[in-house]
């Protein structure tokens, strides 16, 4: 895992890639190249944006879980008499049909 961040502004970083990139294989390191003081872009191992993806990954599959369950409560409960009429609504979502 990573274990420190080095910011370096994009001028300085064009002239010092191939010493970034070491620094990032081997010296176990992210690098941060800014623009006028801010974040720009960062270089990471191949390695460590794989353990990031997985991350980004699960996380994003743990935040859908409640979305879904919710979804499939809301699809299955029926409306309530005269909120179509209320809310000038024209249709219905019947589900799918059997056959």
């Amino acid at each position: 895992m990573a274990s420190m961040a080095y910011e370096i502004p994009v001028t300085q970083a064009r002239a010092e890639l191939a010493d970034l990139i070491n620094r990032v294989v081997y010296g176990d390191e992210r690098v941060v190249v800014t623009r006028h003081g801010k974040p720009l872009v960062a270089l990471v191992s191949a390695a460590d944006l794989e353990r990031l993806e997985a991350m980004g990954e699960r996380a994003a599959d743990r935040a859908e879980e409640p979305v879904i369950s919710s979804v499939s409560r809301i699809g299955s409960l029926p409306s309530a008499a005269g909120e179509r009429q209320r809310f000038g609504i024209a249709a219905e979502h019947r589900g799918p049909e059997v056959r």
